[in-house]
């Protein structure tokens, strides 16, 4: 398959999964830098878009939503992609915006994710540069295997989980998103849980918990 077709395929999968809000940012915000990086960084380097999700929503360290440009989400590790225009990225930002970046880019890092940000001259006249680097990056998490950094990346993203849910997750949440069965998910938020980051609320015969939200400290506990 060449990159056009895979590429067609890639971002039909993507759209056909999504609804509302995330779709339509696909729809307008997946442009000619993010198909450039594609086709001159990543389709050269990889030959597939296995694990690649476009214009993906994390929340900010307040909340708000934000869509990176690409993540990287293999399983084991999570990296975002954002390509960077000199325009956008540096002579129009003002301060608020440069400190806002800062700060939603080390709120990332501290839920587990890493940001890998391209400039958009390098991905389009110099897209050699950037394959070495990403090549360089990407080795040194494809033979990590270790089961308690699993367990760890698992639970900051059920932890990013609830914070995407604004204020309480079901233990259905988990299983959709994790692609689990009831009973795993529920370990999952029972040892959160026990490590006193969740907070459970039962029904209304208190008989048993219904949902889950996140404990006053929860975020600073887990940094």
């Amino acid at each position: 398959m060449n990159f056009e077709a895979a590429h067609h395929h890639f971002i039909m999968h993507h759209l056909n999964q999504r609804r509302g809000e995330r779709k339509g940012r696909l729809e307008r915000g997946h442009n000619h830098a993010e198909l450039l990086f594609l086709r001159n960084v990543w389709w050269p380097l990889q030959g597939s878009f296995d694990h690649l999700h476009p214009e993906y929503e994390v929340p900010d360290w307040r909340g708000r939503s934000y869509f990176a440009d690409f993540a990287w989400l293999p399983g084991h590790v999570k990296l975002l992609f954002e390509i960077k225009g000199y325009a956008t990225h540096v002579r129009d930002m003002d301060r608020h915006k440069y400190c806002s970046e800062l700060n939603r880019e080390m709120f990332l890092f501290a839920m587990g994710y890493h940001v890998l940000s391209f400039a958009y001259d390098d991905v389009e006249q110099r897209p050699e540069l950037c394959i070495s680097m990403l090549r360089m990056c990407l080795s040194r998490f494809q033979t990590r295997s270790s089961s308690a950094s699993r367990v760890m990346l698992s639970e900051k993203e059920l932890v990013l989980l609830t914070i995407q849910n604004a204020r309480s997750i079901r233990p259905k949440d988990v299983e959709k998103h994790f692609e689990i069965d009831h009973k795993t998910a529920i370990l999952m938020l029972q040892r959160l849980t026990e490590k006193g980051w969740l907070q459970p609320t039962y029904g209304a015969k208190q008989e048993r918990v219904v949902r889950y939200s996140l404990t006053k400290d929860a975020v600073s506990d887990l940094l």
